[in-house]
């Protein structure tokens, strides 16, 4: 039962981290080199700096049990919103 609680969590927490980034993305860094490069892995470095900066949150304060699962799903959420908020950043300016 609280496998389930905990796997609920971690769904919210990752697409509010989509969400927000998404829109972090495609409003405010719209204009940057970063995001206008097609090429750039953006999402990809995002994601997996989140990912690393919850875990070692989780290492140092010991009453904060992250384990790695929930971690890695964050940072996929916040990848996938990153990438996403800077294509339609890209195709907001083109067009």
């Amino acid at each position: 039962m609280f496998e389930l609680i905990g796997l609920g969590i971690t769904a919210g927490v990752s697409a509010l981290g989509h969400l927000k980034s998404r829109d972090w993305v495609r409003d405010r860094l719209r204009y940057t080199h970063y995001v206008q490069k097609p090429s750039a892995m953006l999402g990809l470095v995002a994601g997996g700096a989140t990912a690393v900066g919850v875990m070692a949150v989780g290492a140092v304060l010991p009453f904060v049990p992250v384990a790695v699962f929930p971690a890695a799903i964050l940072g996929l959420g916040v990848g996938t919103g990153v990438a996403r908020g800077a294509k339609q950043a890209r195709l907001r300016l083109r067009g």
